[in-house]
């Protein structure tokens, strides 16, 4: 066991500097993120699981103490010490004193869904009426299988926590602690605590640290001189080294493939003239670059990575959900131009829902001639985009010179896109006079710039893209088109074409089958017809197209809903992440966006923000 004088100098030093303390010694462990009113303990035995200590361990204030009559001395001095402090930075002090109580054993073996329980303790003479409000509420709002929590409350002459704090002696009356025993059922393992119940125990941790904070937060505002602006201010600041680590092994291999490249023909060009002189009637045959990787090896490697090891839960979820979404994407490397390609396709796109393909139908019959559609501008050759592109690459670099984005013009590269951050143009591409704005703003003014905005950020993940995050970053991407005055009818019809084209395909027609749908049925020219039913095929099936329309749907509902939406931008995110982020940016831990978009200084293009909080649907571009 450490010197209890030293251990006591060393928690006053970091706390007076607001640094973290993070000690494992023996039976105790302490980890105090920062200066906080407050402190979780929880007494170890040795007849517990682990399962108690990595709830506990969510926090961002807790001891483990050891149990045992030999302890007791050092656990009072350890924790007055510890009050001491708060009383000198914040003027009060707020004590959990967490334990364990064994679930009923019958619900466990009939495997019953058991509701969460837990039993809040407190002193008869509690005079935070308002903290204990919080704290039952704030656990009442825990949900596990389906089943809402039960909380009870009871009153005591004296709990554990407050026999340790006698000895404590700063001219401050003992009641005037705030202090709470709480109790948490067992419910995330079996009746004997051999088996754990993983999904339960996550649950758990992110319900009680929920839980833990909004009750910090109160007590901050009405007992304490710190008034943090939001209950996830009390959330860790730091980061341990495993998420660090977690995150770069994640990153590498997400970095190690491109699934856009290694799905888009490189032969698109050639297969487009074939497929014409065979007057449609022949399925075009697609090349592909040869993959660089083995989906098996990727695979062993992406679940060696230890995330089980990361105990806060919000940054738990956010790196297994990324595994989740890159198992699924190699899968769909390894199955290029198989039949099950489409089918994995869906797993990782969704399926297209009744609104969304009402939403393309009402946009293709909004006008029935789509023959007359043709764009007659001139257009810009593959150097003179490149030359556009990087003008616009240069505006953002007298902002912010760190940016290190380039042009390539390649001819491994069939249109335009961005790869690493990186804008890519094909040797033969093109772009219209007309759409030159709109598709800068879409390839520069969000890939480029939400990539560039992730490399600044804590984690590898923000520019790589979090799991899901193609969704908003297409819907982001569209709507700059739309800020920046290119979005137009044609555009959104080509936006429509894909989501019935992956309907289309999805359904089970061909290739020829969906062409003749869109060239025929639905009136687009050949060639742009064709274009749409490449993209949709290629691979065996790739379903992605139809997340522009859905995408841009789903942004202005939000936008509509929010105040500032800059926050969208500060790396490659998803719409499932967003209260995520937020937390994230309360806790210090993410940055604000270190570019934004350049409608964003514009007072015209502003303007068309208010239109869309007033008629966030797709009325309101049409």
């Amino acid at each position: 066991m450490l010197d209890i004088d030293q251990l006591i100098a060393k928690i006053e030093e970091n706390f007076k500097n607001n640094i973290a303390i993070d000690i494992t010694r023996d039976n105790l462990r302490i980890h105090i993120d920062r200066q906080l009113p407050y402190l979780a303990i929880y007494r170890r035995t040795s007849s517990e699981t682990e399962a108690i200590t990595n709830v506990l361990r969510t926090l961002s204030s807790y001891i483990e103490l050891p149990l045992g009559d030999e302890y007791q001395e050092f656990n009072q001095d350890l924790l007055c010490s510890i009050v001491e402090l708060h009383f000198k930075f914040f003027g009060n002090s707020l004590i959990f004193d967490i334990s364990s109580t064994k679930s009923p054993r019958e619900a466990i073996e009939k495997n019953k869904p058991v509701p969460p329980q837990f039993n809040i303790i407190s002193p008869e003479n509690n005079k935070f009426h308002d903290v204990l409000d919080t704290l039952e509420s704030a656990l009442l709002n825990i949900k596990i299988r389906k089943q809402q929590a039960i909380v009870n409350v009871s009153f005591k002459k004296a709990i554990p926590i407050v026999k340790d704090l006698e000895e404590f002696d700063l001219n401050q009356a003992q009641t005037n602690i705030a202090t709470y025993g709480l109790e948490i059922e067992e419910i995330y393992q079996d009746s004997d605590g051999k088996e754990i119940y993983p999904y339960a125990l996550k649950s758990l941790q992110r319900g009680l640290d929920l839980a833990i904070k909004k009750t910090v937060f109160t007590f901050s505002h009405k007992h304490t001189q710190f008034h943090p602006k939001h209950f996830h201010v009390i959330g860790r600041h730091t980061l341990m080294n495993k998420v660090q680590e977690c995150d770069k092994a994640l990153a590498k291999i997400s970095e190690s493939f491109d699934l856009l490249l290694h799905v888009t023909p490189i032969n698109a060009n050639d297969a487009w003239e074939r497929f014409k002189n065979n007057n449609f009637n022949t399925i075009p045959e697609f090349h592909y670059r040869p993959r660089t990787v083995d989906p098996a090896l990727l695979k062993r490697a992406l679940y060696q990575i230890p995330l089980e090891e990361i105990d806060d839960p919000a940054l738990n979820y956010f790196f297994t959900s990324k595994r989740a979404e890159l198992d699924e994407q190699i899968g769909l490397l390894g199955k290029r131009e198989l039949p099950s390609f489409l089918h994995s396709s869906v797993q990782v796109f969704g399926v297209i829902d009744d609104d969304l393909k009402n939403t393309a139908l009402q946009i293709i019959n909004h006008k029935t001639d789509l023959a007359n559609q043709a764009d007659n501008s001139a257009f810009l050759d593959a150097s003179q985009l490149a030359i556009e592109a990087k003008s616009l690459i240069d505006y953002y670099k007298n902002i912010d010179n760190s940016l290190k984005s380039s042009v390539q013009v390649r001819d491994d590269v069939t249109g335009i896109l961005v790869s690493h951050g990186h804008f890519l143009i094909g040797k033969d591409a093109h772009v219209s006079e007309t759409r030159l704005n709109a598709t800068l703003a879409h390839e520069i003014g969000t890939h480029v710039l939400t990539y560039h905005n992730g490399k600044h950020q804590p984690f590898n993940q923000l520019y790589s893209g979090m799991a899901g995050y193609e969704e908003l970053q297409e819907g982001l991407a569209v709507f700059a088109e739309y800020m920046s005055g290119g979005l137009d009818h044609a555009r959104l019809l080509v936006l429509a074409g894909r989501v019935l084209a992956v309907d289309s395909a999805i359904k089970g027609a061909d290739f020829i089958e969906t062409f003749r749908y869109l060239s025929k049925d639905l009136g687009f020219q050949d060639y742009t017809a064709y274009i749409i039913t490449m993209r949709v095929y290629r691979g065996g099936g790739y379903t992605k197209d139809m997340i522009y329309l859905r995408g841009l749907l789903k942004l202005l509902k939000l936008i509509a809903k929010m105040d500032e939406f800059s926050i969208l931008f500060a790396g490659k995110i998803a719409f499932e992440h967003i209260t995520l982020m937020e937390e994230l940016n309360w806790r210090n831990i993410t940055k604000p966006p270190a570019l934004l978009p350049r409608y964003f200084q514009d007072e015209v293009a502003l303007k068309k923000i208010d239109a869309i909080k007033t008629n966030p649907s797709i009325e309101a571009l049409l």
